[in-house]
């Protein structure tokens, strides 16, 4: 019987744009050119193919591996970015064991605040850049 499985890992990953910064940031030295102009990059299964466009993806033990565009596209969605605020409830309400229905009557929200929490609870997040706002 088949099952449907979904990725549970969340990736770093940053599209390659053949620049020399880049090829230095992935550890692409010296420059390796494949017989077709494209690049290869070391994994963990050998060296593989990049293309510019391509995506570099970094995985948990901090690994490398390609993926192409258009695949990376329907495979990957960005985490959400959500306020300092909200990530630090998230934290407080998951470390005193509330449920996550618990955080929606605690505070007012309104629709798509609720569908931005409840994926940041479920599938993680990134906080919001912070500004200084202090005048100098």
């Amino acid at each position: 019987m088949i099952k449907i499985y979904r990725k549970t890992a969340t990736i770093e990953a940053e599209q390659f744009d053949g620049s020399g910064a880049m090829i230095d940031k992935y550890g692409i030295e010296p420059p390796v050119m494949l017989s077709d102009g494209n690049f290869g990059i070391s994994t963990l299964e050998g060296e593989m193919e990049l293309d510019v466009g391509d995506w570099i993806a970094t995985g948990v033990n901090r690994e490398h591996w390609p993926i192409a565009d258009d695949v990376f596209k329907k495979t990957y969605a960005e985490l959400p970015v959500i306020p300092k605020v909200w990530a630090d409830t998230i934290e407080e309400y998951k470390a005193n064991h509330y449920r996550l229905d618990e955080i929606f009557t605690e505070w007012s929200w309104n629709y798509d605040e609720q569908e931005l929490i409840a994926r940041a609870w479920l599938d993680g997040y990134q906080v919001e850049a912070q500004h200084d706002t202090r005048a100098d």
